[in-house]
């Protein structure tokens, strides 16, 4: 696949080290050359320096024959025109746009109308981040919560704590403490090591459990794993940007929500669109603002703000006065190993979020929802199965019978709205929507080849 790729700041840098590795075609068009030249340093890929905008420029970089354009630059403004250029003089297919602000993506009638610009898909990364972090508090204790089938089924990741049920036994003996509850561990990293689980693998403190269930069993499953949390009732959110306005928006009608903003112009205009969450003007790094808010009685201290040192520093000093919980949201992907796990509950990185959503509309054939998974080195996948026995691989075969590439789960499937988990004789049929762990995301292209059909399927 042809791809052009506007921008080299992390998004569409960490973009093109996802797609170079699996035999596309790509072009990345940005106007600082050393972003490009250390792109091109580490990837075999083209670039092209200059507005990525400009017709000349998307010209030069090859969008006359180009399957698909990836507009993540820093401006809104130019990822919008760039599409609509795209479309207008080179007929580009698909074309994919990330825009961020509101005033843009609160009126529909901009895109993919007769007068409006012609963009396919809308990336918003403060949107996705907002359903990230709300996800993770409705399941406490998650660290990660990603939706399949449109929320039928949810892969959820847990670390296993002493206390957990589970801890120390077989996996075999899950259908023996939870009969009536269906679920599948997908895969399972021990000190950053990924295993393929078995029935004979044993739960270990510490470990990373990836799991599947139907979204009414994940508690459930959850509570063999470590100790349930209890309900989140109380949250402070750090920075009213776009992520902490629309995050408080989104948790103010279910949860106590406070909002700590250092701008006294932007506090007043969220006082005025927020409804029920208390704003406070001051700095998240102040300890006595803290200690006068009572944040040992917060739930949840989530951390938000556009500087890192800001958001790791805020939650440190949260956590250590005695905030249940602590989400901190880092800008610089590499960080975000180096700071989870410690006095940081839980990080993420918008970044890595947004390659997700934008994979979805980058994978071949069948495959429906891709979510990125451990730093982009694993991915869980949706696809869909057709053909017959004929002409699929995978169509009137039993799971046993499917030669799956190396560190390949599927974990479930849905059919007709009905949660089917994965087990040896189930049978796939026509229609399936199944969902597949990859231990190793380069294992995609063999992903696609199963659920590709023969030329006897009409």
């Amino acid at each position: 696949m042809k791809i052009i790729i506007l921008g080299a700041g992390q998004v569409g840098g960490t973009l093109a080290e996802n797609l170079a590795g699996e035999e596309n075609d790509i072009t990345v068009v940005d106007s600082d050359p050393n972003r490009l030249r250390d792109l091109q340093n580490k990837l075999d890929i083209r670039i092209i320096q200059g507005k990525a905008s400009f017709p000349a420029v998307l010209r030069q970089a090859g969008c006359e024959d180009a399957d698909m354009l990836i507009a993540v630059t820093n401006s809104d403004e130019v990822n919008m025109v760039a599409c609509q250029v795209a479309h207008a003089l080179f007929n580009t297919p698909t074309k994919i746009a990330r825009v961020r602000s509101a005033a843009y993506l609160s009126r529909k009638g901009l895109f993919r109308t007769e007068r409006g610009f012609d963009i396919d898909v809308l990336i918003s990364p403060e949107q996705v981040v907002t359903n990230h972090i709300r996800r993770l508090i409705e399941y406490p204790g998650a660290l990660q919560v990603l939706d399949f089938a449109g929320g039928l089924v949810q892969l959820v990741a847990v670390r296993a704590h002493h206390g957990g049920p589970l801890i120390g036994q077989e996996l075999s003996a899950l259908r023996q403490h939870i009969p009536n509850v269906d679920t599948r561990v997908a895969a399972i990293y021990r000190q950053n090591q990924a295993l393929i689980p078995k029935g004979n693998t044993v739960i270990q403190v510490d470990d990373e459990v990836f799991f599947l269930a139907a979204r009414q069993d994940i508690r459930a499953v959850m509570s063999e794993m470590r100790r349930v949390d209890h309900s989140y009732k109380r949250i402070v959110i750090a920075g009213g940007g776009n992520i902490g306005e629309r995050l408080a928006e989104s948790l103010e009608h279910e949860y106590q929500v406070k909002l700590i903003e250092y701008s006294p112009q932007r506090c007043t205009e969220l006082a005025d669109k927020l409804e029920r969450t208390v704003v406070l003007n001051g700095t998240a790094t102040d300890k006595n603002l803290l200690q006068e808010e009572s944040i040992e009685d917060a739930d949840i201290f989530c951390a938000v703000t556009n500087d890192d040192e800001v958001n790791i520093m805020s939650s440190m000093l949260a956590k250590r006065m005695g905030a249940g919980k602590v989400m901190t949201l880092i800008n610089n992907a590499a960080y975000v190993d180096l700071v989870q796990g410690g006095e940081v509950d839980i990080a993420f990185s918008p970044q890595l979020a947004t390659i997700g959503s934008l994979l979805t509309h980058i994978r071949r054939g069948q495959v429906k929802n891709v979510h990125s998974l451990r730093r982009g080195a694993a991915e869980a996948i949706e696809a869909v199965a057709i053909g017959d026995e004929k002409s699929s691989k995978i169509v009137g075969r039993a799971i046993e019978q499917i030669i799956l590439p190396e560190g390949v789960t599927i974990g479930a499937l849905v059919r007709e709205k009905e949660v089917l988990i994965a087990h040896d004789d189930l049978v796939i049929r026509s229609g399936d929507q199944v969902i597949l762990f990859l231990v190793d995301k380069r294992k995609i292209r063999e992903v696609e080849q199963l659920f590709a059909v023969g030329i006897t399927f009409i």
